[in-house]
């Protein structure tokens, strides 16, 4: 009899035991994850170890959420920056559930928080970006300021001191094309980012650890002004080289033409002191010739002047004169 009551009970015992396993008072934890456990709407408890854990069958209900990093990526935004220029930011975020009884609290679900994500850190983009300049959310340093640019034209001093059209290309090529210098930068703007969207999730027990500007791209607009500011460079850069072409130009032209003055000017010269030195010899010989013979001299200079006038002569009313004495008589008397 005892037997059978001590089987009975262990029956009982063994069925209320698969009962109780049935009705789950154990909950598996895995790594990477956390858990709440509510029981009548209350949150009675916090995991975060992983492994077995027990709770209270039926009363007790477990909620997990990731302990891991998770990532945020939201929606690209046109945002004015402080000159009113449009432009499209894409930004990312990393976070984590930081106080899960916290966030069961106050968001109770992970979609939920990304729902609150997206309020608070766009936001938080739109509010840092419409403070701060175009460049200041472009770039990052003023490197691009320390490239040492060589004009595509450089001049000497020579060729500066020569006309004034190269003067002016010189002028024009001197245009300063640095870039606007910037204080913070794109990294800073992020960090601000960060900062200013940490006070508002701490209330949700969330941390957020990171923002980054993913992308930036102009819009439609901006992208015209731009397009329209690197042709405008490019053709003051083609006009300062047709005007530095035309200088040449005419300043070659000018060379030659001096040089073309300088040799006629020098060929005259040296024409003129030949034809001086031939007088002279020629002068220097006629002396000789009429210191031995003065009188076969004159008759000599005679016969050329008649030999060259009087073929033009259409009448000669009378050679009465001392000028034909040499026509009668060879000793001219």
């Amino acid at each position: 009899m005892k037997l059978n009551k001590l089987i009975s009970v262990a029956v009982v015992v063994a069925v209320l035991v698969v009962v109780f396993l049935m009705l789950g008072p154990l909950y598996v934890l895995n790594e990477g994850e956390q858990a709440v456990v509510i029981r009548f709407g209350e949150i009675v408890d916090v995991t975060t170890d992983a492994g077995l854990h027990f709770k209270t069958p039926v009363l007790d209900n477990v909620v997990k959420f990731p302990q891991r990093v998770l990532a945020w990526d939201g929606e690209a935004q046109r945002i004015p920056t402080a000159e009113q220029q449009f432009i499209w930011v894409d930004t990312t975020a990393r976070w984590r559930i930081t106080d899960p009884a916290l966030f069961y609290a106050s968001v109770t679900t992970v979609q939920s928080a990304y729902g609150r994500l997206d309020e608070i850190i766009d936001s938080t983009v739109r509010n840092v970006i419409t403070a701060n300049r175009l460049p200041e959310a472009v770039r990052n340093t003023n490197l691009i300021n320390e490239i040492d640019r060589q004009p595509a034209a450089a001049l000497t001093e020579a060729e500066l001191e020569e006309d004034e059209a190269t003067e002016e290309l010189q002028r024009l090529l001197d245009v300063d094309v640095r870039q606007p210098s910037i204080s913070r930068g794109r990294q800073a703007l992020a960090d601000q980012m960060l900062r200013d969207s940490h006070p508002n999730m701490v209330g949700f027990g969330i941390e957020v650890i990171d923002v980054v500007i993913r992308q930036i791209r102009y819009s439609e607009d901006l992208t015209e002004s731009v397009y329209d500011r690197m042709v405008s460079e490019r053709n003051r850069e083609a006009q300062a080289l047709r005007s530095d072409g035309e200088g040449q130009r005419l300043r070659i032209l000018g060379q030659l033409e001096n040089e073309k003055a300088r040799i006629i000017s020098s060929a005259e010269e040296q024409a003129e002191r030949i034809r001086g030195q031939a007088d002279a010899e020629a002068a220097r010989i006629y002396s000789a010739a009429y210191l031995q013979s003065p009188e076969f001299f004159e008759f000599y200079r005679s016969m050329q002047s008649y030999r060259d006038t009087m073929p033009r002569f259409r009448k000669t009313l009378t050679t009465d004169m001392d000028y034909f004495r040499y026509l009668y008589n060879e000793a001219g008397n």
